[in-house]
This record gives structure tokens, sequence and C-alpha cells, in this order.
């Protein structure tokens, strides 16, 4: 079965010889990671700030002029 390259939309084999599936190659592969680690791809959601319970989560922060 052949499916759309899901960067450069570019046809490629979806098999187990296709080692990169669903991208045509490692190059295409790097480039969407990139994508999610630079935030220009994300999942819809509320931001963390705003949910319950998440001010909770976060370590408070020291005064740098404690001395601690």
């Amino acid at each position: 079965m052949k499916v759309p390259c899901p960067t450069c939309e570019r046809e490629t084999e979806w098999s187990a010889a296709s080692p990169y599936r669903p991208f045509c190659s490692e190059r295409c592969r790097l480039i969407d990671l990139g994508a999610w680690l630079s935030e220009e791809h994300a999942i819809p959601g509320e931001p963390l700030d705003e949910l319950p319970g998440a001010a909770e989560a976060v370590p408070p922060q020291r005064d740098p002029g404690s001395g601690a």
C-alpha cells in the first residue's frame, strides 16, 4: 500500500521494508520531530497552568537573595 509522506507528501510504501514509515526518509522524519519539539505541532488542550491542581505540581521558586 502506498501512503503520502506527512512532511513532503511524496508517495511511500507502507510496509516493513520502509524503516521510516509513514515518512519517506529519515530527513522527513526529523523535520516532523523538529516541528513537535519547537511546538509548531501540538495536541489541542488546555495549557498546563490552567489545569486544576497545576499550581501544586510546580515547585516553589527560591528567593535568590536568601542564600539557601
